[in-house]
C-alpha cells in the first residue's frame, strides 16, 4: 500500500494505536496449518471450491498482515513476534476439532470487523490509516460471509441449530471479552464508546445468518445493531 500519512492521527492516539495494531498483525500473519488440515478433511461440506476458496483467504489475510504491518511502521512502531491473544486463539484452536477451529476463525472475523470498524470511524475520512482499516473491514465482511455460508450447511437440523447455537455464543463471548480486555487501553485513548455492544452485535448478526439465513449487515460501519 501506498506510505501512511499520520497527520490525521493524533499525537496521543499514536503509542496504543500501534500496539493494538501491532496485536492484530500478529494474528493476520499466517494460516497455513488450517489449510493442510482441510486438504486432509473429509468433512461434509469441503470439497474441492471450499479448498480453493480458503487458500485464498488465507492469502488475503497475508496481505491484511502486510497493510498492518505498514500502518505499525508508519506511525513509528515495530513489529511483534507474537501476542498473548494470538496464542490464546491458536492453542484453542489446536485443542479444538476442525468444524470448531473454523468457529474460533469466524469469531476472528467478527473481533477484526468491529475492531477495525471502530478505530476507522475515530480516524479522519481522509487518513490512510482510516481508508485501509475500512478496506479491510469490507474484505473481512466477505470471510465472514464465506464462513458463516459453511456453517449455515453445516446446521440443517434442530438439534445442530441447537449445538452451534451454544457453541458459538461460547466461544464468541470468549473472544470478545479477550480483545476488550487486551484493547483497553486503546479504546479509552480514542475514547470509543459501545464496543461491547458493537461486537455482540455482530456475535447475534452471524448467529441469525447461520440460523436463520438473514444477510448480516455491513458489520464495520455504525448500522450494525444489537
Amino acid at each position: 500500500m501506498p506510505a501512511i500519512d499520520v497527520e490525521g492521527v493524533p499525537e496521543a492516539w499514536r503509542a496504543p494505536l500501534v500496539r493494538s495494531l501491532a496485536i492484530f498483525q500478529v494474528g493476520e500473519s499466517g494460516e497455513g496449518r488450517i489449510v493442510r488440515e482441510i486438504e486432509r478433511s473429509r468433512l461434509a461440506g469441503i470439497d474441492a471450491d471450499y479448498r480453493a476458496a480458503l487458500k485464498l483467504f488465507v492469502k488475503e489475510e497475508g496481505r491484511h498482515a502486510r497493510i498492518l504491518a505498514t500502518m505499525v511502521r508508519g506511525l513509528g512502531g515495530s513489529l511483534r513476534g507474537t501476542a498473548w491473544t494470538d496464542r490464546l486463539f491458536v492453542h484453542g484452536r489446536r485443542l479444538l476439532g476442525l468444524r470448531l477451529k473454523l468457529l474460533v476463525l469466524l469469531a476472528a472475523e467478527v473481533i477484526g470487523i468491529g475492531f477495525y470498524g471502530l478505530l476507522a470511524e475515530r480516524l479522519e475520512k481522509d487518513c490512510s490509516i482510516g481508508r485501509a482499516l475500512r478496506q479491510i473491514c469490507g474484505d473481512e465482511e466477505a470471510h465472514l460471509e464465506f464462513h458463516a455460508a459453511f456453517f449455515r450447511g453445516q446446521t440443517a437440523s434442530p438439534w445442530r441449530r441447537a449445538l452451534f447455537s451454544a457453541t458459538w455464543f461460547a466461544v464468541a463471548a470468549a473472544a470478545c471479552a479477550v480483545v476488550l480486555v487486551d484493547h483497553r487501553p486503546t479504546l479509552r485513548a480514542l475514547a470509543i464508546e459501545g464496543a461491547p455492544r458493537r461486537l455482540w452485535g455482530l456475535v447475534r448478526a452471524v448467529h441469525r445468518r447461520v440460523c436463520a439465513g438473514e444477510d448480516v449487515a455491513p458489520a464495520g460501519r455504525a448500522s450494525v445493531t444489537a
